[in-house]
């Protein structure tokens, strides 16, 4: 769910599901809520940390929003990796970091990683008055997560038998960074218009551009699969791969597309490995890396 519940709470950024889990471990018993944000999401799939009842939800969208979304936040944000940008003046006071993100003027957890001074702020804010209702950019009110190598592989049985009787005729791969620069409604415009007997495998911040769509199902499969973070890009390699053997072919004659959008180095590091791996059928953009 995007709805967050009122009472105080946390909002955790970046990538560090291990920093997630310290924090619902000192959390625990405090009246504090917490919430993903970004590439965060994917924690909800993991059943340790789904364990707590204190993880609620998931706040906000992609990492180039963060200044608009934390502006008028009733609520601290721990950014763990990654992803933080110029801190406005209007949420200065409620920035939190820890691990190798920092940030001039902000509170850093190091050491021991005691949390503690993000909760007394969670608290001392107060959070909403009320349950406060919140969308992704399409106007979803709620986003999957979970749909890594694991589940894929066990459900491959299903998968290859709805492509040999060709109820899925196409898969396609769309994710990658997200970016504030005009055209990335592509990607948008892109899931939306797939046809209903394919299949949409997405992960990294890419996916806040449509994963709040209702796609549907497919031959009693949900038809968007949320794959993961940025590095579980290797969930999506893992599942090609085991495709590629159930048809005795290789992952370029698959009925595969990979539609990928790239900011900076991580996006290039997996393009670079997608091309060392010999894949293709790979279609690059918003624009091209000075490289290529």
């Amino acid at each position: 769910p995007l709805a967050v519940e009122k009472g105080p709470f946390i909002v955790v950024s970046g990538h560090d599901l291990h920093d997630l889990y310290l924090l619902l471990e000192q959390t625990r018993g405090r009246g504090v809520n917490v919430y993903t944000h970004g590439e965060m999401l994917p924690a909800h799939a993991y059943p340790k940390l789904k364990a707590y009842p204190q993880l609620k939800g998931n706040f906000g969208t992609a990492w180039q929003n963060q200044q608009k979304e934390f502006a008028n936040l009733p609520a601290p944000v721990l950014f763990t990796t990654n992803c933080l940008m110029p801190v406005k003046d209007s949420y200065r006071d409620r920035v939190f970091t820890t691990g190798v993100v920092a940030y001039p003027g902000m509170v850093h957890i190091g050491g021991e990683k005691d949390f503690t001074p993000v909760i007394q702020k969670a608290l001392a804010l107060g959070g909403y008055p009320e349950k406060h209702a919140e969308t992704g950019i399409n106007g979803g009110t709620q986003v999957t997560t979970g749909f890594g190598h694991g589940f894929v592989l066990s459900v491959a049985d299903k998968v290859v038998g709805a492509i040999k009787s060709g109820a899925v005729r196409h898969i396609f791969l769309v994710g990658g960074c997200d970016g504030a620069k005009p055209g990335r409604n592509y990607y948008t415009e892109f899931v939306e218009k797939t046809p209903k007997d394919s299949i949409v495998l997405t992960l990294a911040c890419g996916k806040y551009r449509f994963n709040d769509l209702n796609l549907g199902t497919v031959a009693g499969l949900p038809r968007l699969m949320d794959m993961g973070q940025c590095n579980d890009a290797y969930s999506a390699v893992t599942v090609a791969t085991a495709l590629a053997k159930a048809f005795g072919c290789s992952v370029n004659d698959l009925p595969l597309s990979i539609v990928l959008s790239w900011y900076e180095q991580k996006a290039v590091c997996i393009l670079l490995s997608l091309l060392a791996l010999g894949i293709r059928n790979i279609y690059l953009g918003p624009t091209l890396p000075a490289f290529l």
